[in-house]
C-alpha cells in the first residue's frame, strides 16, 4: 500500500539572501542562460503537464522515433489481444494495456526493438448480436430474407464505431501502440492465415466432423464451445420433477422413478440409466404402489430426498434389493409415443457416471440433449451411430419440430408447464419441486443455453493434451498459481474443441464437401490458401467472406466430384487464437524467411485478464503446440478485475464507478496507472476500485516527488545566479562525495536500481512499485529535508556542489526507472533536467537506456547505520 507522508520541508524564492553563495562573490553574477527552466510556484497541475506531453511526443513523433532508434536491437516480441471496436474502452482494457505497456517500456528501454501493433477482433458474436438487435433479427430464415450480403454489409459498417475512442483513451493513458500499422481479423491476409492454420491441423489429422452435444445458444442459433459455456453462469430456478416408467411385464406393476429438471427433454426419452454397481431397492409405498430407485436416496433426509419432496404422508416399505446390473435390459413404458416405433429404445442400460447424489439413482436418457446420455446410449445400441439420426427434435431457435406434435413450435424452456400437466392427467408424475442452480447462459445474450446434438467441425485437442501440459511448463506465469492451479486443471480436462459456428460474419471454414445426400461419409477437402482455391476454381479473390466465396464450386482432386462449402465459420476464439500467425500474414508474407518469424517466436510476454485462461491464452496453446509443438508465449501477466468501490461489478447503467475521463481529467494518467500496478489487481486478484486512492497516489507520490524536482531546479538556478557556474552534470561525482548523507541516498539508489531490474526481468510489478514510492519517500522526507541547507548553499559552494549532483543523479535515475509506469510526469521533468546533460542529450527519457546498478556505490553499511538513525529520531520522537 502507499505509504502515507507528507513534504516536510516548502520552498522559498528568498533563501539566496542568507546564503553563503553571496558570501563566496563580491557581486551578484549574471548568468546569460540558467540550465534550467525556473518551474512556476503553486499547486503542480499534473493533467495539463500530461496533455502538453501528449502533444511533445505527437511533435518529435515519440513512438516511431523510438522505433527507429531501436530497430537494430535484439527483438522483444510482444501479441496484443485484439479487443472488439464495437465497444469503448473501460477500466479493464485500461489496466491491461497499462501492463502491457509497461513492460513493453522497459524492453525497449533494456535494449530491445519493441514492434507494438494494436489490433482488432471484428468479427462473432458481439457483432453480430448487436446488428441482430438493430434490424429486428430473430432466426436464421431473418437472415437468409436479407440475404448474407446485406447481413455481412450493416456488420462490417459497426466494426470500427468506436475506434477513435479507443485511439484516444490509448493515447491519453501514455500508452505507445501503432494504430496506423494495425491488424484487423476482417482483413484479407489474417483470414488466409487462419485458413493455413486449420489446413496445417488437418494435414496432422486434428481436424473432424461429428454430431455431439453442445451448449447451443438459441438467440443466436449457433453452438457455443465448453469454455464459452462455462463463462457465464447464472442463478435459474427450474422445474424439478420426478417421472413414473411402468416395467412392462412386471406383475406387481413396478415402476422406475427418474428426476430431472429439463422436463422439455422427456418427449424425446429412449432409454433409462442405471449404475451396475450400485444397490437398487423396490419399495411399496402408502398406496400400495411399487417402484425402484437408488437405495442411499432412501436415506436421505427429507429436504434433500427428490423422492419425498411435495410428498404429503409418504411411506414406504423396501420389498427387495439388487445391484444395478440386474436391471439392465428390462424395458418400460415409453413417457410419450413420438419415436415409439425404435423398438430396440425404452430399456434399461447401465453407466458409471449415474449417480445417487442428485435425482433417484435413475437418469432418462435423451441422447439428442445431454452429452453422458449421447455416449451411454451408443455404447448400449440405444442410438445406432451411422445408420439413424440422432433424436433431436428440436430446430436452431429452441423451438419443437413437427416430430412431436403436441408442442410443435413451442420454445421448449416455455412448454415445462405443459409438459407436467400432460404427465399429471396421465398419471405419470409421482413429485413437482423447483430447484434453484447455477446454469451456463449464453455470453452475448444472456439467454439459458440449451444442450443439443448437432453436427460441427472439431480439433481434436484430446489427442494433443500431454503436449499442452508439458508446454504450459515451460512457460512463466505471474502469479504463479494461475499457471500451476486453474489454468494446468483446465488443460488436464481439455476437451475437443468445436471450433465451427453457424453464423455469418466470420472467417469462413475452409472446408468444402461433396453434396450427395445418400453417401454416409462424404468426401471432403480443406482449402489453405488465397491461391489454392483461385487455382481451384479460376476466380481472382478479393476478400473472404461467405458473399464472395459462398457460391464457389470445386472438383474434388480424388473423384472429380464437386464439392461446395460448408456453411459454417470459426469460433471467433479460433481467429484470436491464430493472431501469432494472422498479425503479419504468416506464413504467406515469409515465404523464405520463415526462419525469421521462428526467431521471434514464441513471443517474449503477452499479458491479460483471468478470465482469458479459459479463452485467448487456451486457444493460443491449443494452435501454438499442434503447429509448432511449442508455446505461444514465454512470460505472460495477469491481471484480476476492476470492481466498483462497493465490490460489485462496473456498470453503466448503475454508474457505480468515475469515468476513466474524469479520472484523466482531475488527476492524470501516471496517478492512475501507479495507483493500478501497485493494487492486488497485478496479481490476479481483485480491486475495488477507489478514486480516493487514485487522489492519494497524487497527495502522496507525485506531488512531494514533484517538490523535490522543484527544489534541486531552484537551487540549482540560485547556485549559477551566485557563483556564474553552470551547473553541468557529472556521472563520476559520487567518486569525491564525502557527506554520508550524499552516499547513502547514492547507495539508497543504486540498491533501488538492483531491486528494480532483477523484479522487472520477473515481471513482478506489484513489488515494484512499493519499492520506487518507499523511496521517494525517504528521498523527500529524508534526504532533502536533511540537507536544505547544504542544497541552499548555506555551508558552503563544495557542499552545494555535492549534494546538487546528488540530488541530479537521484531524480534523472528515478526518471529512468519510473518511465514505464509514470511516463508524462518522468518526461516533463527530464525535458528540463537535460539542459545539464549536453547537447546530445536525447530529446526524451523513453529513448534512454534504464541503467545496470553501480555495485561500486552501493554501501550496506552505511544504509544500516543510517537507518538506525532515523530509526533512534523517530524513537527519540
Amino acid at each position: 500500500m502507499l505509504t502515507a507522508f507528507r513534504p516536510r520541508f516548502h520552498f522559498r524564492s528568498n533563501f539566496i539572501n542568507n546564503s553563503l553563495f553571496h558570501r563566496a562573490v563580491s557581486s551578484p553574477i549574471t548568468m546569460q542562460k540558467l540550465t534550467f527552466s525556473e518551474l512556476t510556484q503553486g499547486k503542480p497541475n499534473f493533467p495539463r503537464m500530461e496533455e502538453d506531453i501528449i502533444k511533445y511526443w505527437r511533435e518529435i513523433e515519440a513512438f516511431k522515433t523510438q522505433l527507429e532508434k531501436t530497430k537494430d536491437n535484439e527483438p522483444f516480441t510482444f501479441y496484443d489481444g485484439p479487443p472488439f471496436a464495437t465497444g469503448k474502452p473501460h477500466y479493464g482494457h485500461i489496466l491491461a494495456g497499462t501492463i502491457k505497456d509497461v513492460i513493453c517500456r522497459y524492453a525497449s528501454m533494456t535494449g530491445h526493438f519493441v514492434e507494438r501493433r494494436f489490433g482488432w477482433d471484428c468479427h462473432g458474436l458481439p457483432v453480430e448480436y448487436e446488428i441482430e438487435q438493430k434490424l429486428g433479427i430473430e432466426s436464421r430464415e431473418d437472415v437468409m430474407k436479407i440475404g448474407i450480403a446485406e447481413y455481412n454489409r450493416q456488420c462490417r459498417g459497426i466494426v470500427m464505431r468506436c475506434a477513435s475512442d479507443w485511439e484516444t483513451t490509448v493515447e491519453r493513458m501514455g500508452r505507445w501502440i501503432d494504430f496506423r500499422n494495425d491488424y484487423k481479423t476482417l482483413d484479407k491476409s489474417f483470414m488466409e492465415s487462419a485458413w493455413w492454420v486449420f489446413a496445417e491441423l488437418h494435414k496432422k489429422g486434428l481436424v473432424y466432423r461429428d454430431f455431439k452435444v453442445m451448449p447451443f445458444s438459441t438467440a443466436l442459433n449457433t453452438p457455443l464451445s465448453n469454455f464459452e459455456a462455462k463463462s457465464n453462469y447464472q442463478k435459474r430456478r427450474d422445474p424439478a420433477i420426478v417421472v413414473t416408467f411402468p416395467i412392462v411385464g412386471d406383475e406387481d406393476n413396478t415402476s422406475f422413478l427418474a428426476w430431472t429438471t429439463t422436463p422439455w427433454t422427456l418427449p424425446s426419452n429412449l432409454a433409462l440409466c442405471v449404475n451396475g454397481k450400485l444397490t437398487y431397492v423396490k419399495f411399496e409405498d402408502e398406496n400400495g404402489d411399487f417402484y425402484i430407485c437408488g437405495k442411499k436416496v432412501l436415506h436421505k433426509a427429507k429436504k434433500e430426498n427428490t423422492i419425498m419432496k411435495g410428498r404429503k404422508g409418504f411411506k414406504c416399505k423396501i420389498v427387495a434389493e439388487f445391484q444395478g446390473a440386474q436391471l439392465v435390459g428390462r424395458q418400460y413404458v415409453p413417457l410419450f409415443s413420438y419415436f415409439a416405433h425404435r423398438t430396440h429404445c425404452f430399456r434399461v442400460i447401465a453407466d458409471d457416471y449415474v449417480t445417487e447424489e442428485d435425482g433417484t439413482g435413475v437418469v432418462h436418457q435423451a441422447p439428442g440433449f445431454g452429452e453422458d446420455d449421447l455416449r451411454a446410449c451408443e455404447l448400449n445400441g440405444v442410438h445406432k451411430k451411422g445408420e439413424e439420426a440422432v433424436v433431436c427434435p428440436v430446430d436452431h431457435n429452441g423451438k419443437y419440430t413437427a416430430e412431436v406434435s403436441d408442442y410443435a413450435g413451442q420454445y421448449v424452456l416455455d412448454a415445462n408447464k405443459d409438459i407436467i400437466k400432460d404427465l399429471r392427467t396421465r398419471k405419470r408424475l409421482w413429485n413437482e419441486a423447483n430447484e434453484d442452480h447455477d446454469y451456463p447462459h449464453c455470453w452475448r445474450s444472456d439467454t439459458p443455453l440449451l444442450y443439443k446434438a448437432i453436427p460441427s467441425w472439431f480439433i481434436n485437442v484430446t489427442n494433443i493434451k500431454d503436449q499442452l501440459v508439458a508446454n504450459n511448463q515451460k512457460t512463466y506465469w505471474v502469479p504463479s498459481f494461475v499457471k500451476e492451479k486453474r489454468f494446468h486443471n483446465w488443460l488436464v480436462d481439455a476437451r475437443d474443441w468445436a471450433v465451427s459456428r453457424n453464423r455469418y460474419w466470420g472467417t469462413p471454414i475452409p472446408i468444402w464437401i461433396s453434396a450427395d445426400e445418400d453417401e454416409k461419409e462424404p468426401e471432403w477437402e480443406v482449402i489453405g490458401s488465397v491461391e489454392e482455391l483461385e487455382r481451384r476454381s479460376g476466380r481472382k479473390i478479393d476478400d473472404l467472406h461467405r458473399e464472395n466465396i459462398d457460391d464457389i464450386v470445386i472438383k474434388s482432386e480424388k473423384t472429380g466430384k464437386p464439392l461446395r462449402r460448408v456453411d459454417e465459420v470459426f469460433d471467433c476464439w479460433f481467429e484470436s487464437g491464430s493472431m501469432p500467425y494472422g498479425q503479419c500474414h504468416y506464413p504467406f508474407a515469409w515465404k523464405g524467411r520463415e526462419h525469421e518469424f521462428l526467431k521471434r517466436f514464441p513471443a517474449n510476454f503477452i499479458a491479460e485478464g483471468l478470465d482469458q485462461t479459459r479463452g485467448w491464452f487456451y486457444t493460443l496453446l491449443i494452435l501454438s503446440t499442434a503447429l509448432f509443438d511449442a508455446p505461444a508465449w514465454r512470460n505472460l501477466i495477469v491481471n484480476g478485475m476492476v470492481l466498483a468501490e462497493d465490490g460489485s461489478k462496473m456498470s453503466k447503467r448503475k454508474k457505480n464507478y468515475p469515468a476513466p475521463e474524469k479520472i484523466f481529467d482531475a488527476y492524470g494518467a501516471d496517478a492512475l496507472r501507479i495507483y493500478l500496478c501497485q493494487s492486488p489487481v497485478v496479481r490476479a486478484e481483485k480491486l475495488q476500485f477507489s478514486e480516493k486512492d487514485v487522489k492519494g497516489t497524487v497527495t502522496k507520490v507525485l506531488s512531494p516527488w514533484y517538490n523535490a524536482y522543484n527544489f534541486l531546479v531552484e537551487n540549482v538556478s540560485r547556485f549559477e545566479r551566485s557563483t556564474g557556474e553552470a551547473f553541468v552534470y557529472d556521472a563520476d561525482a559520487h567518486r569525491q562525495m564525502t557527506n554520508i548523507m550524499d552516499k547513502w541516498i547514492l547507495s539508497e539508489l543504486q540498491s533501488l536500481v538492483k531491486f528494480f531490474r532483477l523484479e522487472m526481468e520477473a515481471y513482478r510489478l506489484y513489488t515494484i512499485n512499493d519499492k520506487l514510492i518507499d523511496f521517494i519517500d525517504v528521498l523527500c522526507n529524508t534526504y532533502v529535508r536533511m540537507n536544505r541547507a547544504r542544497l541552499r548553499g548555506q555551508v558552503s559552494v563544495q557542499d552545494a556542489r555535492h549534494s546538487t549532483q546528488a540530488l541530479y543523479h537521484v531524480l534523472l535515475t528515478l526518471c529512468q526507472l519510473m518511465a514505464p509506469f509514470s511516463p508524462f510526469l518522468v518526461e516533463t521533468m527530464y525535458l528540463n533536467l537535460r539542459g545539464a546533460l549536453g547537447a546530445d542529450a536525447e530529446r526524451s527519457v523513453h529513448f534512454m537506456q534504464i541503467p545496470m546498478a553501480n555495485e561500486s556505490a552501493i554501501d550496506k553499511d552505511i544504509e544500516r547505520r543510517v537507518q538506525n538513525l532515523l530509526k533512534a529520531i523517530t524513537i527519540a520522537r
